[in-house]
């Protein structure tokens, strides 16, 4: 149909239009701008799941991608391209599925807490939206600027010395990748030529060998931009006191600002220096994947550490890093599929752990933590007969029961086990590093992937100690505890990404065929450097 040509913008122009035109309604008219961001970011996530459509319609052994729209119809690569494949279309969706669940949470009061929250989150999304479809460099730096620029204020959303202060430590470390970003780009394309990720792909096979220590300083520097953004260890310091520092809807859609290093990782590390790339096949793979598992030691040993639930959170967003950059390493298809199978279920599980921390925190007197180290530390002196004799036959509060189960089902996901979504990705990924492949035959497993999947299985235990320790703290301990005041409207955005995991384990196995074809195809780069480059050998092609 002649309207799907031009669906593929809609997910930049479409937040773009509504962020500009929020700017002309007057700011206390609070319920008019929610209602059109919110009506706004349903018709992303009704765009997005066509594009979904569109793109798995695509046999995976026809090509990587389902179309590639050129800007002003130039060709490539001297056109603006986005393009849309598998992986795309999955990040576009779980971007508006986490948008609209942290905009319904923030309409309880977070969109009062300070100016032009709903035009910054559109532009946030614009900005997401741009980054999963832009086909060259460049523009991927735009996309991130619009997209940090959008996170800066949003960061600093709300007040307290705390949240300010993470603030500028986020804006500094992240405008120092950037400049790294510019940095690695400008020495690509000085050897190269050319800034189109599947023109690159042609190209880099042939760079002279006296040019190719320039092309693998830039490669590395470019490299360690992302990984910034990732969260991989030793560049991660910055990230839990900043998602600790957010407000709970912030933090929630900031679980996806991680994803998009290790999905231009993927992207990268697959097209460019994939298979056909010569010498520098595999080239930073070795990285990743000690990278990933230092990660997961240092996330681990955070998440058994910390305290407070929203550093926890934080902890638990770098286990999530750890685990996805150690995939992107090893680099089989099977293993990649599980890991976005992974990186679907950890980032909805851990968006609704940052919006499920404010509701329960609202049950807790101020210095709860404090309290609740120092009688593990001392004891406590109260009479535990009296105590039971006390408690006997108190039924916990309504309000308190719902947060209470959702509780559990954050920790089971976290942890791994059954019978949600978080086992089914694991068991997924585990399977593929215990069969990987070399030419189509088994290989023997080296040590450090025995290694890798002994962390993973080991961080899943810490967040299950992490968490059972957190709830009975919250829901068993027999401090006198508040009952919340809940809105529906904040209780069911954390049910619907619960619920959207659950969604996940039933239909695991469409799922795990969907993710399955994105991998092929991710380890086919030819069919997606001749759809870019070549629009009129592949009838998927647009312009």
């Amino acid at each position: 149909m002649d309207w799907a040509r031009h669906l593929l913008i809609v997910p930049i122009l479409l937040p773009l239009v509504t962020g500009a035109f929020l700017l002309l309604v007057d700011e206390l008219r609070h319920t008019t701008k929610a209602m059109i961001s919110l009506a706004s970011t349903l018709l992303l996530l009704a765009s997005d799941i066509a594009l979904m459509r569109i793109a798995d319609g695509v046999p995976p052994g026809a090509g990587a991608m389902s179309s590639a729209y050129a800007i002003a119809d130039w060709p490539a690569p001297f056109a603006i391209v986005l393009v849309l494949d598998r992986l795309s279309a999955l990040m576009l969706v779980l971007t508006s599925v986490l948008g609209l669940a942290s905009l319904v949470f923030s309409m309880a009061r977070w969109q009062r807490a300070g100016p032009h929250f709903h035009t910054l989150f559109q532009f946030l999304l614009m900005g997401l939206g741009g980054a999963f479809l832009t086909g060259d460099l460049f523009n991927l730096f735009v996309f991130f600027e619009v997209t940090l620029a959008a996170s800066y204020a949003l960061l600093l959303h709300g007040s307290g010395a705390f949240r300010v202060r993470s603030g500028l430590h986020y804006i500094a470390i992240n405008l120092a990748s950037s400049l790294l970003f510019l940095i690695g780009v400008s020495l690509i394309y000085g050897v190269a030529g050319t800034l189109n990720m599947a023109d690159l792909a042609l190209r880099l096979p042939g760079v002279p060998a006296e040019n190719r220590m320039l092309l693998e300083a830039g490669a590395a520097i470019l490299g360690v931009a992302f990984l910034v953004k990732a969260g991989m260890w030793p560049l991660c310091f910055w990230l839990p006191s900043a998602y600790l520092a957010a407000a709970a809807p912030v933090a929630a859609i900031f679980v996806l600002l991680t994803k998009v290093g290790f999905y231009v990782l993927l992207r990268l590390t697959l097209l460019i220096f994939g298979s056909e790339a010569g010498q520098l096949t595999g080239f930073g793979g070795i990285v990743l994947l000690w990278g990933g598992i230092a990660t997961l030691i240092f996330a681990t040993s955070g998440v058994l550490a910390s305290q407070a639930m929203g550093r926890l959170a934080g902890y638990s967003v770098l286990t999530s890093s750890g685990t996805l950059l150690a995939a992107v390493g090893i680099g089989d298809a099977t293993v990649v599929s599980g890991a976005l199978f992974y990186l679907v279920s950890s980032s909805l599980s851990t968006a609704a752990f940052f919006m499920l921390i404010e509701l329960v925190e609202r049950a807790r007197e101020p210095g709860a933590d404090l309290l609740a180290v120092t009688m593990e530390a001392y004891g406590d002196e109260a009479d535990p007969d009296k105590d039971a004799e006390e408690e006997v036959g108190v039924v916990m509060p309504g309000a308190l029961a719902v947060l209470g189960v959702c509780f559990g089902c954050v920790a089971l996901l976290l942890a791994g086990l059954p019978p949600l979504s978080g086992f089914v990705a694991k068991f997924a990924m585990l399977t593929g590093m215990l069969n990987l492949q070399g030419l189509g035959n088994p290989v023997e497993i080296p040590a450090r992937i025995w290694l890798l999947v002994a962390l993973v299985i080991l961080s899943g235990l810490a967040a299950l100690v992490a968490m059972m320790r957190t709830g009975i703290r919250i829901f068993w301990a027999p401090l006198e505890e508040i009952v919340p005041r809940v809105l529906v409207i904040e209780v069911a955005p954390i049910v619907t990404l619960l619920a959207l995991c659950l969604f996940l384990t039933v239909g695991g196995g469409a799922m795990i065929r969907y993710t399955d074809a994105a991998a092929r195809s991710l380890h086919e780069p030819a069919s997606y450097i001749q759809g870019v480059l070549e629009p009129g050998a592949s009838g998927a092609a647009v312009r």
